[in-house]
């Protein structure tokens, strides 16, 4: 922790990572979803008219979001067709790392996602009036997630 009054710079959310089976399959423009959610149960409780209590719940996370300029790589589509056509889709579950570093490209945070797949796949749009980059996005769902800080 840095002593009071010291100036830390904010880490940029532009310098990040993907990493799928622990490997940087692709440079991601964008990343978005990063949530978390916990169900909130409500317990009223007899002779107590003035309040309820509430506990914390089960907790569900939304799904990720991430966005690509086309490459001729296709492994992102690959392995959603894969999931899409096998009968047994348990093999295509991945470990799935968002990965932020600072300034000097040290890494600082990361986000485990565990037993993705995917889930949505958007192709990109075409317009022969503009010259924007092809994008493709993919949407993953995930069973658990664990946030481990770096030192």
């Amino acid at each position: 922790m840095p002593q009071p009054g010291t100036l830390v710079d904010a880490l940029g959310s532009f310098r990040f990572a993907v990493e799928i089976n622990g490997i940087t399959q692709a440079m991601f423009d964008e990343c978005t979803g990063l949530e978390g959610k916990t169900e909130v149960f409500e317990y009223k409780e007899g002779g107590l008219n003035n309040h309820s209590h509430k506990l914390p719940g089960p907790v569900t996370f939304s799904n990720i979001t991430l966005k690509w300029g086309m490459t001729e790589d296709s492994a992102m589509w690959d392995w959603y067709n894969r999931v899409i056509t096998k009968k047994d889709k348990s093999a295509e579950l991945r470990p799935v790392s968002i990965v932020q570093y600072n300034s000097t490209h040290v890494e600082v945070q990361r986000w485990n996602l565990t037993g993705a797949f995917p889930v949505k796949w958007t192709g990109p749009s075409f317009n022969a009036a503009q010259s924007n980059n092809a994008v493709n996005s993919m949407e993953l769902a995930f069973g658990e997630l664990t946030f481990v800080k770096r030192a």
